[in-house]
C-alpha cells in the first residue's frame, strides 16, 4: 500500500534522474499522508534540476502540483496548458467520471 509507494519513490530518487515519472503515487495512501507527498513533490520539482511527469486521478492533487496539465482520452490529448489554468478551463469536469 502506501509504505510500497513511498518505498518506491525514495528508490526512483536514489538514482538521481533527469526525469521522474510518478503513476498515481497517492493511490493507497492515508489522506494526511497525501500533503506530505505533495510537498516532497512541489519542493523536488522547485529544485530545477528534474523534471516529473505525475499521472494522477486525485484532481486536486494534480491542480496543486501541475505546471503544465495534458488530459488524455482514449490515447488523444484533449487538453493541455499551464496549471494555473486548470479551475478556469474546467479541466474538473473533463476528468470527472
Amino acid at each position: 500500500g502506501g509504505q510500497q509507494q513511498q518505498l518506491a519513490i525514495a528508490r526512483a530518487l536514489a538514482a538521481g534522474p533527469k526525469l521522474l515519472i510518478l503513476d498515481e503515487p497517492t493511490e493507497g495512501i492515508q489522506p494526511n499522508i497525501i500533503k506530505d507527498i505533495g510537498k516532497v513533490i512541489r519542493m523536488l520539482a522547485d529544485r530545477g534540476n528534474m523534471a516529473i511527469v505525475l499521472v494522477e486521478q486525485y484532481y486536486d492533487f494534480a491542480e496543486e502540483l501541475a505546471d503544465e496539465y495534458l488530459v488524455m482520452e482514449r490515447g488523444e490529448v484533449i487538453a493541455s496548458g499551464p496549471g494555473s489554468e486548470m479551475q478556469a478551463k474546467g479541466i474538473r469536469q473533463l476528468v470527472a467520471i
